[in-house]
């Protein structure tokens, strides 16, 4: 079962634990499946959790590491085009195997933890901007991710009930 976010505390370790409850989420609803699975859409959609797995480590890459501190793109985004072809990390996720995929997020997640840890306050501006010239905050950054990854979990939610019938917040089987 997840853990859910502490009822009180400071304000940094509730937000991160909000993060860290929607990230536990997509994975539990990607947990165990094979990759014909983890690639099947539903229709009329062609969203797929495993575009999802990598779409949200692309995401955890690009506003913690790119955006926020400042770092160079991870190898695997690097050389694409996103004008050309803006849904890449969704298009291009059904060919990765889950391993890979699962081991994308994860190791996504694991740096932007660091990079959370390692800033002393939620009031530390970002070293780039976003796409409008505006810098954001740590703030903005970790609430931006709890809406992203709750809305992408809400995706999950119906895609794996689509493949399995699993529904809620547990463990399948």
């Amino acid at each position: 079962m997840r853990a859910y976010p502490p009822a009180c505390g400071p304000e940094q370790a509730q937000l991160t634990a909000f993060l860290d409850t929607q990230r536990e989420t997509v994975l539990l609803k990607a947990d165990g499946l094979e990759a014909d699975q983890l690639a099947r859409p539903l229709a009329p959609s062609s969203l797929t959790l495993a575009g999802l797995l990598n779409h949200l480590a692309r995401v955890e890459d690009l506003w913690f590491q790119v955006r926020f501190a400042g770092r160079h793109p991870d190898p695997l985004w690097a050389g694409v085009d996103w004008a050309a072809d803006p849904d890449h990390d969704f298009r291009t996720a059904v060919d990765v195997p889950p391993e890979e995929l699962r081991r994308r997020y994860l190791d996504a997640i694991g740096r932007s933890r660091e990079t959370v840890k390692s800033t002393d306050t939620l009031d530390q501006r970002s070293v780039r901007p976003r796409s409008n010239g505006q810098y954001v905050d740590l703030r903005w950054v970790l609430l931006h991710l709890i809406e992203e990854t709750a809305r992408h979990a809400g995706h999950a939610d119906l895609l794996r009930e689509a493949i399995d019938g699993s529904v809620g917040d547990q463990p399948p089987g």
